[in-house]
């Protein structure tokens, strides 16, 4: 064995007071630093080293994650068949992702959002990544718990029947949409998604793990019933909560939730919204089984070897992402804001508006460049405190065919720097 495959280092307890297992894991390196999880030792042997998460609390240095973040977009002008070969470009990226050692795959769930997201069922295109892929994780990024987007049996059932099929690579975050185009199209009230989240969000590792399970609450009620099947992952995969704001990052902390931010804040604003979420997940009351105690960040990514060709190329599609989201929240002019929604529409105006992409890289919110100046952006997000970079590759019309040479590079350059 090399020296990330030697004998496992002790383990303190970890957060949360889980107690750490010391077993031979045979063909597998101790994966440090991020998750806290359960798992027995014939359970264990089952999957490759590459199909488990980071499940311990460890002494060593965290190791820096990537993962792939799409909206699936599709920018004006359509054609016949657009769609089916975005898709189909999606699913080349990630099998060259796969390969080349990025660690995760995100989607998010969006819907009615002509051009800007085209992913609005992405358990599908879930189940037929699992089916071409050997070793990266899959996530939601995220699913929307409002009852009337999905119902959390619902939720559990999918999330359950992609970890058995992907061999226990799938991780779950869940969220409560922002948008007034997606809440008004299926009749959900802004003041209610926060309540109707924190309600779903206790129930769904509950139907993992408990059988027969039932709920008795403001927005479910369910009888005494078997939600069958059970994930391969035990006690359960690892949840995640899409934060803006920094008091939601505390929050998830409190709640043992790994955190998805989707600011594109750069890094700077990254340190103090991490410490925050440290200090709270010292004394999670953990809504699963255990604390999953991970911070990943969005950061739109291009590399190339030519540094002034990435920037050229990639800053007009990054802007016009933002701009695009941005404009999602317009519908908001005029309408009653409620508490829980504020930070996030008045950021479009703090963090995002009247920036240029040279703004955004500046910041870290873009890293583009070659890959010395990807790997510096990287860096900065690492001292942070943050374990992963969502790594948005497909904003607006960038090209396919360097959309995948970047993730090449990517895989042969810039991620082998942090392991």
């Amino acid at each position: 064995m090399d020296s990330k495959q030697g004998s496992l280092p002790r383990f303190r307890k970890g957060v949360g007071g889980f107690p750490r297992p010391r077993f031979q894991m045979t063909g597998l390196a101790p994966r440090c630093g991020t998750m806290l999880l359960e798992i027995s030792r014939p359970t264990a042997s089952k999957f490759r080293q590459s199909a488990l998460p980071r499940m311990f609390d460890c002494e060593e240095e965290r190791e820096m994650k990537f993962g792939l973040m799409y909206e699936i977009q599709i920018p004006e002008p359509h054609y016949p068949g657009i769609e089916q070969e975005r898709y189909n470009q999606v699913l080349a990226q990630v099998d060259l992702a796969d390969d080349v050692g990025f660690d995760y795959f995100w989607t998010v769930e969006h819907h009615f959002l002509k051009e800007f997201s085209h992913c609005s069922a992405p358990e599908v295109l879930y189940g037929a990544i699992s089916q071409r892929t050997k070793r990266i994780r899959i996530g939601h990024a995220v699913a929307l718990l409002p009852g009337q987007y999905n119902h959390p049996v619902r939720v559990a059932e999918r999330a359950a029947v992609l970890d058995i099929i992907s061999n226990g690579r799938m991780d779950l975050g869940t969220g409560r949409s922002t948008t007034l185009i997606e809440m008004d199209g299926f009749e959900v009230d802004p003041a209610q998604t926060k309540a109707q989240w924190r309600e779903a969000i206790g129930m769904i590792p509950k139907m993992w793990t408990e059988d027969p399970f039932s709920h008795q609450g403001e927005f479910f009620n369910i009888p005494e019933r078997s939600v069958v099947p059970k994930p391969v992952q035990k006690p359960h995969p690892p949840m995640w909560v899409a934060c803006s704001q920094p008091d939601s990052f505390a929050a998830a902390g409190e709640m043992g939730l790994g955190v998805l931010c989707f600011n594109l804040a750069g890094y700077d604003q990254m340190a103090e919204r991490v410490d925050a979420y440290r200090d709270a997940v010292k004394h999670a009351n953990p809504v699963g089984s255990f604390v999953n105690n991970q911070v990943a960040a969005l950061c739109v990514v291009h590399c190339e070897e030519d540094d002034a060709e990435a920037k050229r190329v990639a800053g007009p599609e990054g802007a016009w992402f933002v701009a695009q989201a941005e404009n999602l929240y317009a519908p908001w002019a005029g309408r009653q804001v409620p508490d829980s929604y504020k930070f996030s529409v008045d950021a479009v105006q703090t963090e995002r508006a009247d920036k240029t992409a040279e703004d955004h890289m500046a910041s870290g919110a873009f890293a583009m460049g070659n890959p010395d100046t990807v790997i510096e952006v990287m860096k900065k997000y690492q001292e942070a405190g943050v374990d992963q970079v969502l790594c948005f590759v497909q904003p607006g019309r960038l090209e396919h065919t360097r959309i995948m040479e970047s993730i090449k590079l990517m895989g042969r350059k810039v991620i082998p720097y942090f392991k």
